[in-house]
């Protein structure tokens, strides 16, 4: 059984499924092309030159055409959770199945698909992203229930917030930057509610960002011109108050208008773009209101060609559960031969082992690192990043110069798993990178946000040999199993995927050097 599944619109991206097992997810952003963007036609043609076989199921995961979810259907379109149908199809001459899933139903499927809970075991599902909102159940037999529309437009309200102080935002009624979302997250932290009160003002632009919940929203910035928040700055008091107040309100709300319809302790499947924002992922978890909770790394549109694929997989087999690796991203491709030798006068190729490469970082050397294929999703895991001390509070600031980003911005962690409880309290370890834990080490100041947390990513030998192996080392060095660890990106792109960027990511930011599949190559100093 071999399924060929297709997400088109932004964070687009193809997925291979052959025989249960997820083979690859290989999304259009990676490999230094615009986040979030959308599958050409050249990404297609390459997928199918590489396929060296007919897939018995062409998938489709739903979309629309235009800017509103209401437009022409591509496929079985944004809305719905009916079971799709297979047809009997013609592709380029051959009969091929031909299958699609809502996107809202691929959101589910995806989840459920890559989670550890047995098909069989009943769930309940959350799908919050941009426009969808909704609580769902899931029987024995996969038949999947709308419980509640929590919210309308979650994602949308959310990125308002700091939409509305951002000089810079002028786009038209109704709309918001996809980016936005991880800004408010990380200014949120800035304002502790508990010890600290919002103003009757606060109050009242919350409200009318969060008012009609049901209801789709035209949330227009020019609408909140009379109030202290509009273009007061990212950075100002205003901004980060608004922020904690929205993100704490709409989990509030989302939170009420779901305890009453819980019968029973079951597992949470979390999916949708809202599936990335740590605290409110931490804060379900900790509510007792689940037996367990699975948000996979690909949560957001990145995962729904897997989700359609699963779809297809289960429509045709009655089996929705996949055998997958965080690690099925692309191949990276040495374009430069530097695996070869074929290096570039600008580059030494050093014999220095990952112990040497440990003490580098101690002494405050800036790594990037790449190691055999990358994540899905778009946080790096240890295969696409950035690596350093987290015990130079300096590394702060010089990544997030690095990554041409705001300085409030913070870096995650990645930690030992067996050490994890050792740095961090709250929770449990976490391979992906989707939680929030509290820091208790002191010693941690370069991944320490403002107030306390991080959100580290645990690894172990089985999940990553190599990054792990660099952890025990550094730990031996240092008594700390934990580095910094964000992605290996240019700003606004996608992961880097081969050599020549490499090459000039680490000349044009003055970054010490760069680890490709465990051999160092540092810039060579006398052709500078």
């Amino acid at each position: 059984m071999k399924i060929l599944s297709y997400k088109p619109g932004h964070d687009g991206h193809i997925a291979l499924v052959e025989n249960f097992k997820l083979t690859y997810s290989y999304e259009a952003e990676k490999d230094s092309n615009y986040r979030y963007s959308s599958l050409e036609a050249s990404n297609i043609i390459e997928n199918l030159m590489n396929i060296p076989f007919k897939p018995d199921i062409i998938s489709i995961s739903g979309w629309t055409n235009g800017l509103s979810t209401a437009g022409r259907p591509i496929g079985a379109g944004y809305w719905g959770i009916e079971k799709p149908k297979l047809q009997e199809s013609n592709f380029l001459g051959q009969s091929i199945l031909y299958c699609s899933s809502s996107h809202e139903r691929s959101h589910i499927l995806c989840s459920y698909a890559l989670s550890p809970f047995p098909q069989g075991e009943p769930c309940y599902a959350l799908v919050w992203e941009g426009h969808i909102g909704c609580f769902y159940e899931i029987d024995s037999d996969l038949e999947i229930k709308k419980l509640k529309t929590v919210m309308v437009d979650p994602g949308i309200r959310y990125s308002f917030a700091y939409a509305l102080a951002d000089p810079t935002f002028n786009l038209p009624e109704g709309m918001i930057r996809i980016g936005d979302a991880g800004k408010v997250m990380a200014l949120a932290a800035f304002f502790n509610s508990n010890t600290e009160k919002f103003t009757e003002e606060e109050i009242i632009v919350s409200k009318r960002i969060l008012d009609n919940p049901f209801q789709p929203q035209k949330l227009n910035k020019k609408d909140f011109v009379n109030y202290k928040i509009f273009n007061s700055g990212p950075t100002s008091d205003e901004c980060k108050r608004l922020c904690r107040l929205v993100s704490e309100s709409i989990l509030n709300h989302c939170i009420n208008e779901i305890k009453p319809l819980i019968k029973e302790k079951r597992p949470l499947l979390i999916s949708g773009g809202c599936g990335l924002n740590c605290e409110w992922n931490s804060h379900l978890k900790r509510s007792e209101l689940f037996s367990d909770v699975f948000v996979p790394p690909c949560t957001n549109d990145t995962g729904v060609a897997i989700g359609s694929a699963a779809d297809a997989q289960f429509i045709s087999t009655g089996n929705a559960k996949l055998n997958w690796s965080v690690y099925c991203g692309q191949d990276f491709i040495d374009d430069l031969k530097l695996l070869e030798s074929n290096i570039p006068s600008v580059l030494v190729r050093t014999q220095k082992t990952l112990t040497d490469i440990a003490l580098d970082i101690s002494n405050g050397s800036v790594y990037a690192w790449a190691n055999g294929r990358c994540e899905i999703g778009p946080r790096a895991l240890g295969n696409r990043s950035l690596l350093a001390s987290p015990l130079l509070k300096s590394n702060l600031d010089r990544l997030n110069r690095i990554k041409q980003r705001e300085n409030y911005r913070p870096i995650a962690p990645i930690c030992l798993a067996e050490d994890y409880s050792s740095h961090f309290s709250e929770g449990t370890p976490n391979p992906f990178m989707l939680y929030f834990s509290k820091v208790q080490s002191n010693n941690l100041p370069a991944i320490t946000h403002v107030d306390g947390s991080a959100r580290p990513q645990t690894v172990t030998l089985e999940q990553n040999p190599l990054i792990y192996t660099l952890l025990k080392e550094f730990k031996k060095i240092t008594n700390n199993g934990v580095l910094c660890n964000t992605s290996l990106n240019f700003n606004g792109k996608g992961f880097i995927n081969r050599s020549s960027d490499l090459v000039s990511y680490v000349t044009q930011n003055n970054i010490d050097g760069f680890v490709l599949n465990g051999i160092l190559f540092l810039p060579n100093k006398e052709e500078r």
